[in-house]
């Protein structure tokens, strides 16, 4: 169960990404966290996602996301907006979704911003 508004994770968590702020992004991962890069699991775990975002960092250490919506219903939270970056293939309009679960991230999704992942993300938000 969350205290806290499930966005409001999402935000903090996005500013220490922006931050490239790693112990304080950690503050935000559950410890059995899952990276999603479109509907692949990349990262299983606290650890591996915390290695994950330092190499990623340090190939993109101009990377920011800018979120234009964010929505919520329950523990999903999904986001629409775009990344700044030098590196071409990770700069411009993106989806994210999250789980959000007692106040940590538990699942953060990074989706091509697409017809099909709208949909899935408003299909997310019904909680299919």
């Amino acid at each position: 169960m969350n205290k806290k508004d499930p966005k409001l994770t999402v935000l903090l968590f996005n500013e220490c990404i922006n931050n490239q702020d790693i112990s304080g992004l950690a503050k935000y991962l559950a410890e059995d966290v899952k990276l999603i890069m479109g509907n692949e699991v990349t990262q299983n775990n606290k650890e591996e996602a915390k290695s994950a975002w330092m190499q990623f960092f340090e190939m993109c250490p101009d990377y920011n996301n800018h979120f234009n919506r964010i929505e919520s219903k329950e523990d999903i939270v999904c986001v629409v907006g775009f990344s700044t970056c030098s590196n071409k293939s990770v700069d411009g309009p993106a989806l994210w979704r999250a789980r959000v679960e007692n106040d940590l991230i538990s699942e953060w999704q990074i989706l091509e911003d697409n017809e099909d992942s709208r949909k899935f993300l408003k299909l997310s938000l019904l909680n299919l």
